[in-house]
Formats: structure tokens, C-alpha cells, sequence
């Protein structure tokens, strides 16, 4: 029996194989939802800031939207 995991946008059940190309998601769509999840920061990896040699964020802070 082939594992199956969740998909990580909608919950539904994908097997993890080479019949479902986007695993571990369930469709391109939730794919890209995903995707533009992280591109509007609402996912963000745990941790301080990246710094350079100088102890400065490497990335300048954003505005939040709409200022």
C-alpha cells in the first residue's frame, strides 16, 4: 500500500509517488497557493534574523501593506 500524506494547502489525502507529480501537494493550484503564501510572509521559518559581518539585517524591514 503506497504511503499518503496531507496535502499542506487543502488536507486532502495525496499518495506519495511518482503518480502525484506535485506531492506533497494535491494539485498545481494548491502548489501556488502555498508559494504565495511564503512570498506574503505569512509563513516564515523560526529564528533571528540573517545578519552581515557587521551585525546588520541583511534584508531591510518592510513596511507593512498599505503604508
Amino acid at each position: 500500500m503506497p504511503t499518503t500524506v496531507n496535502c499542506p494547502t487543502c488536507e486532502r489525502l495525496v499518495e506519495w509517488s511518482n503518480a502525484s507529480p506535485h506531492r506533497p501537494f494535491c494539485s498545481r493550484r494548491c502548489k501556488l497557493i502555498d508559494l504565495g503564501e511564503w512570498f506574503e510572509e505569512s509563513h516564515r521559518i523560526a529564528g533571528d534574523p540573517a545578519l552581515d559581518e557587521d551585525g546588520m539585517p541583511l534584508a531591510p524591514a518592510r513596511a507593512p501593506h498599505g503604508d
